[in-house]
């Protein structure tokens, strides 16, 4: 629901606003029939707000919600066994290079904007333009996944593991995934009336975190044994609750009814801004989008957004297990914060509606940098006899309940956004680009920062190797051939506390240097001018 924004709750100050529009089109200072332009588009843009009606979520807009829920729910489910358990389940038996191997089967997740120009402009108009796609992928995936659940205990349980079958099957699944959710971004443009657009980020919130912890960190909890013995049984069994074969087989039977429903109970209405146009026309229109001097901004806002957070997001959890936090206590924590996530996901819309949906952005920002410092700090208090004691569980909860509301409401918030900015014509590979961007900017660091934590970690063993020398034990193997000599790892410096201070410090400045500028920027833009001109689309 949008409401006027009072005047003194502008984005920026009208002379910041003008200096940041001169600036982005290369003039000096602004004119006196620039600045007239200016206000009146600024007016206008009050006025065009203030007319927008308040109205709750229609009845039919309740639905269309539900559905986008349930959709981006079953494709977080192959997501979440690629990205997380899978690899997890693998670890006992493969080598680090293995399961590098096996890590190729996520490669279609980050590259589906090459053809995502595809499936905006190839569609049957009678199934509709967006259950062309979604229709024929989510059977592949149900029946996939029933050949998986019939035969992956039997692959998983033998000595040596075909990397290359196991990898090659994931990849076409989250190639199918990834396909999915190019359509259903375009749909979830059209799916909700122009008043509720921006829940369609929270609806991607909700399903995407469903279907992607229930298939990593849950499915993980509920396939423990030491989980489900410590929690759930009497008496201790060698097996967990719920078996692989059995999560695939279920989940293939819901990926048959809810195409079912589809089929038979669910017409995709055609949108008035769908026009026919070819593969070759998206991608024209993508590179001028691509183009736009503000689209530029907002891709550089998006690949440094996620620098100052990655160090926390990577490292912290390995670092409490490290210490001796035990994943019984980890999966317990994620599993008191996953319906925290859902809660989060469903309010923050609200936040991110009216004439600033990036504000709460902005706030979650400095929140999250705070959460990075906070969770630093726990990790440093560890108690040092090695029991973890409710208060401190307590505090690992908190914090990790306080990140991921960080998290989610600078998702929603981000969603909503680009919702607002996207062109419907172009609706799924629009939001594709700017998601894969926004994904990217959590992927790059990635690598550079555990390389750095690995570079500034001092640790040495108290033994000596056959050559009577020191050596150091900041790597596996160092400390595997520690334990084999019966020596104990010291720590002289931890790089984990070296770079998470960096990678805050950097996300600071950036934020206030640059970052927030240019969102309350961007977000003061008319949306039309993220969109091209009729003669050139």
């Amino acid at each position: 629901m949008l409401a006027r924004k009072a005047r003194g709750d502008t984005l920026l100050a009208d002379d910041e606003r003008e200096e940041l529009m001169m600036t982005r089109r290369g003039s000096p200072s602004p004119s006196p029939e620039d600045r007239s332009e200016l206000h009146a588009s600024l007016a206008m843009d009050e006025k065009e707000a203030a007319a927008i009606p308040a109205t709750p979520m229609s009845v039919k807009d309740t639905w269309n919600f539900a559905l986008l829920v349930v959709l981006y729910l079953l494709q977080g489910v192959p997501v979440g066994l690629a990205f997380g358990s899978i690899p997890f389940l693998l670890k006992a038996k493969m080598s680090y290079t293995q399961i590098g191997v096996f890590s190729l089967a996520h490669y279609p997740y980050s590259m589906k904007f090459l053809w995502s120009p595809i499936v905006d402009a190839v569609y049957n108009k009678k199934i509709g333009r967006r259950k062309s796609w979604i229709v024929p992928i989510q059977l592949l995936t149900g029946f996939m996944f029933l050949w998986l659940g019939i035969n992956i205990d039997d692959w998983m349980s033998q000595d040596q593991i075909a990397v290359g079958t196991l990898t090659a099957v994931f990849f076409v699944l989250i190639f199918f995934s990834a396909t999915q959710d190019i359509a259903v971004d375009g749909w979830a443009l059209t799916l909700l009336s122009k008043d509720n657009v921006s829940y369609a980020s929270t609806a991607q919130t909700i399903g995407l975190n469903s279907g992607y912890f229930l298939s990593f960190t849950v499915f993980l909890a509920f396939n423990s044994p030491a989980f489900s013995n410590k929690y759930f049984r009497t008496e201790p069994q060698e097996y967990g609750l719920v078996p692989l074969g059995g999560y695939l087989k279920f989940w293939s039977m819901m990926y048959f009814a809810i195409t079912l429903w589809l089929v038979f109970l669910k017409e995709e209405q055609s949108h008035i801004d769908e026009n026919d146009i070819d593969i070759k026309s998206v991608y024209k229109i993508i590179l001028k989008i691509i183009r736009l001097p503000h689209m530029k901004s907002y891709m550089l806002v998006l690949l440094m957004a996620k620098v100052g957070f990655i160090a926390n997001s990577a490292v912290t959890a390995l670092k409490l297990l490290e210490k001796g936090f035990s994943k019984e206590d980890l999966a317990l924590a994620v599993l008191i914060d996953f319906p925290f996530q859902i809660i989060f996901g469903y309010y923050a819309v609200r936040w991110s509606t009216g004439t600033r949906p990036l504000k709460p952005w902005l706030w979650a920002f400095c929140a999250h940098l705070v959460c990075c410092i906070v969770a630093m700090l726990i990790v440093r208090g560890f108690p040092q006899d090695g029991v973890v004691t409710p208060t401190y569980f307590y505090m690992v909860l908190a914090t990790t309940v306080t990140t991921s509301f960080t998290s989610t409401v600078a998702f929603v918030s981000m969603g909503a956004f680009m919702t607002v900015i996207a062109d419907p014509v172009i609706g799924g590979t629009y939001m594709t680009l700017l998601n894969t961007l926004s994904n990217f900017g959590g992927t790059w660091p990635r690598f550079f920062v555990l390389k750095a934590v690995d570079y500034y970690t001092v640790s040495t063993c108290s033994a000596v190797d056959m050559n009577n020398e020191e050596f150091s034990c900041a790597s596996e193997p160092g400390k595997s051939m520690c334990q084999d000599l019966h020596g104990e790892c010291l720590m002289l410096q931890d790089g984990y506390y070296y770079v998470n201070t960096l990678c805050v410090t950097i996300g600071a400045v950036a934020l206030f240097t640059y970052i927030a500028p240019t969102v309350r920027y961007l977000e003061s833009l008319n949306p039309k001018l993220w969109k091209l001109p009729k003669d050139e689309s």
